[in-house]
C-alpha cells in the first residue's frame, strides 16, 4: 500500500500561499493515497514557543486542512506530540544517524544562524525526528519541496543504517513525491517578496479566514503596473507584480500562466482584477467561512486530533515494537 506522511508547521494565521503551497495538494492527494497528515508541533518547540499560542495554532491549523477539504474520516489528521513513538524513535534515530550528516542541513545552518552555540540541541537534530516522523508509519512517499529534499534524503539514509546494522528489511526507502511546480505566491504588496504571515501589511496577504469582502478588498487594491497584460509569460519579465497575480489567476483556476496570458493578452488590470476577485471569492470564501466555524468550535479539532491520534497510534504500535526488538530493548 501507497502511504503519504506529510507535516505542517503549527504556525497559526494560514494564508494563500500555504493553500496554494501545500495544503491544496494535500487535498488532492487523498484520493489516490492512504495519507496521514500531522500537525508537527514537536519540530514547533526548536524555537520558543508561547503554550497557549501553540495549542491555539495546532487547532487553526488543523481547522484549515479540515476546510480546504481533508476527510479525517478518510485520512488521518492528528498532532505529533499526541503519539509517543515519534519522540521515541528519533532518539533510537540519534543513535543510528552520524554527526557528519547533521552537519550537512542546510537548514540548522540557515535557522542558527551566526549564533549556533545557543541554537537548542533539539533544532540541531530535527532531521532525526524527521525521519522518525516518515518512518514511524513505514509511508512509502512524501510530499516534499526544495527545502526539504535534503531532509528526506538523510530519512533515507537513516533507514538504510537501521536495516544495515540489524540486519532487517524493516523500513522502506521513502520516495519524493514531487507535485510540478508549487504555485510561488508574493505579496501582494511587493512581487519581490513571498506572501507571509509576518509582514506587517495584512493587505499584502490573503488569510485563509478572509471573508468575499476581504478578498475582494486585497485583490483589487493590489500592487500592479500601468501595462496592459501580455501574451506570453515572456512578456512578464521584470514585471513582478504582475506575474504574481497572473500566477495565483493561473492556480486557483488550475491553468499554466501561458493560458492566462492568452486569455487576458491586451486587457488591462482594471479588467483582469474583476476576474480576479469572482474567482478568488468563489474558491477561497467558502474555506474561510467553514475556517472560521471550526475555529469556534475547538471541541470538534480536538476530537479529530484525537481520534486521529488514536488510528495513528495503532500503525505506529507494532513498528516501534518491531524497532525494540532489533535494538534489543525490553
Amino acid at each position: 500500500m501507497n502511504r503519504i506522511f506529510s507535516g505542517v508547521q503549527p504556525t497559526g494565521n494560514l494564508h494563500l500561499g500555504n493553500y496554494l503551497g501545500a495544503i491544496r495538494n494535500w487535498v488532492r492527494l487523498q484520493e489516490q493515497y492512504d495519507c496521514i497528515y500531522c500537525v508537527v508541533d514537536l519540530h514547533a518547540i526548536t524555537a520558543p514557543q508561547d503554550p497557549d499560542e501553540l495549542r491555539a495554532n495546532t487547532r487553526e491549523v488543523t481547522a484549515g486542512l479540515l476546510a480546504a477539504g481533508i476527510d479525517p474520516a478518510n485520512n488521518i489528521v492528528f498532532n505529533q506530540s499526541r503519539v509517543s513513538g515519534h519522540a521515541e524513535l528519533a532518539w533510537i534515530f540519534n543513535c543510528v544517524a552520524r554527526l557528519g550528516w547533521l552537519n550537512r542541513m542546510t537548514q540548522f545552518k540557515e535557522k542558527a544562524g551566526k549564533h549556533r552555540d545557543n541554537a537548542t540541541v533539539g533544532l540541531y537534530a530535527y532531521p532525526t525526528l524527521m525521519a522518525a516522523d516518515i518512518l514511524l508509519y513505514k509511508a512509502t512517499h512524501v510530499p516534499v519541496g526544495e527545502d526539504q529534499k535534503q531532509h528526506l534524503e538523510l530519512t533515507r539514509d537513516i533507514a538504510q543504517a537501521f536495516n544495515s546494522m540489524f540486519k532487517t528489511e524493516l523500513f522502506p526507502m521513502p520516495e519524493p513525491l514531487i507535485l510540478g511546480a508549487a504555485a510561488r505566491v508574493m505579496s501582494l504588496r511587493d512581487g519581490s517578496k513571498k506572501m507571509s504571515k509576518s509582514d506587517g501589511s495584512d493587505y499584502s496577504r490573503i488569510n485563509m479566514t478572509d471573508d468575499a469582502d476581504a478578498i475582494a478588498l486585497k485583490v483589487r487594491k493590489a500592487r500592479t503596473d500601468s501595462e496592459p497584460l501580455p501574451g506570453s509569460p515572456d512578456g512578464l519579465e521584470g514585471r513582478t507584480e504582475a506575474a504574481n497575480l497572473l500566477g495565483i489567476y493561473g492556480a486557483l483556476a488550475d491553468k499554466t500562466v501561458a493560458q492566462v496570458c492568452e486569455e487576458f493578452a491586451g486587457q488591462p488590470f482594471s479588467v483582469f482584477k474583476l476576474q480576479l476577485v469572482d474567482l478568488a471569492v468563489s474558491v477561497l470564501a467558502p474555506i474561510g467561512k467553514e475556517m472560521k466555524r471550526l475555529c469556534d468550535d475547538p471541541n470538534y479539532v480536538d476530537q479529530v486530533l484525537s481520534d486521529g491520534a488514536e488510528r495513528a497510534t495503532e500503525i505506529a504500535t507494532p513498528i516501534l515494537s518491531e524497532v525494540k526488538k532489533l535494538a534489543g530493548l525490553l
